[in-house]
């Protein structure tokens, strides 16, 4: 098992002076994974399968890792999941649930997969207070235009639920990334809250047109602008300005645990954009604690 080498405490130190130096009271981070030990052991089994080029950094136990979101000042994360088959999805979100519980500094969060009964217990979830879901495409391998979702659009919709969606077609194409179907769900459903995940790596224009064209479109900063993924899908120079237009639904992510770098790239990459201060504010902070009700 590859790992990369952090010093937390010097880390830790490090990340805070960045939220510190902009007077916020820590950060928000809206794409983190936490999930069931089994599950999580596989993911990282795909990563380590690809020879150590997508080391994971954080492989500690969850009380772990717990441990040095907190010591980053992430004050408000996710337990992002999602279901690569039927009949995982209700599970996963009953023990989404349970860890919420456990621990009320992460936002309650739930997943759901095309197949019959999902728009029941997405709409349980949603009573149940659930705050934001996850939808992966590519892991997936479904068609987000499936009758069987659009209910669960439809559901999402109408409470304002935010719904973190894979739908670039980076790391890895699938059938149904890229900015087509998923497109075709916001012209079904326009008042749907979306985040997009990666920023819509690697095909930020079209996202970023998305987001244009509908006020409820978000996109999180999650590996985007980080040395790593500038060697596989630069963000387009042309296109910085743009982030700004939008300044007010760019959300900080990072994927958590399972990234091949320290926590602090992250931060240290939207700092070197140089869109300003009350931009980098806002997306650490500001815009996730309006977008959540913090």
């Amino acid at each position: 098992m590859t790992r990369v080498s952090t010093d937390a405490d010097s880390e830790s130190a490090a990340v805070r002076a960045v939220w510190r130096d902009l007077g916020l009271p820590g950060l928000i981070d809206v794409h983190t994974h936490f999930m069931p030990d089994n599950v999580l052991n596989k993911v990282w089994d795909h990563f380590d399968a690809l020879g150590g080029l997508w080391p994971i950094t954080y492989r500690g136990d969850g009380d772990e890792r717990l441990a040095l979101l907190r010591g980053f000042g992430v004050r408000h994360f996710t337990a992002l999941s999602y279901p690569h088959r039927p009949g995982m999805a209700a599970w996963l979100n009953e023990w989404a649930c349970g860890f919420a519980d456990r621990n009320p500094d992460c936002l309650r969060s739930a997943t759901f997969y095309p197949e019959p009964g999902a728009r029941d217990y997405v709409a349980a979830a949603v009573d149940a207070g659930t705050r934001v879901f996850k939808a992966h495409l590519q892991v997936g391998r479904y068609d987000p235009r499936d009758p069987l979702l659009s209910d669960v659009w439809g559901t999402l919709a109408d409470a304002g639920t935010p719904v973190v969606v894979h739908c670039g077609s980076g790391p890895e194409a699938g059938p149904f990334t890229g900015p087509g179907p998923f497109t075709e769900v916001m012209r079904e459903h326009p008042r749907l809250t979306a985040v997009i995940a990666h920023a819509g790596a690697p095909e930020y224009g079209a996202f970023l047109d998305l987001a244009e064209r509908h006020e409820r479109v978000h996109l999180d900063t999650t590996m985007v602008f980080t040395a790593f993924t500038e060697l596989w899908a630069p963000f387009p120079d042309e296109e910085l300005p743009r982030l700004k237009d939008v300044a007010e639904r760019v959300l900080l992510g990072t994927d958590f645990p399972n990234i091949p770098y320290p926590y602090l790239e992250q931060l240290q990459a939207l700092a070197g954009l140089d869109l300003g201060a009350d931009w980098l504010r806002a997306v650490l902070y500001g815009n996730a604690a309006r977008l959540f009700g913090l």
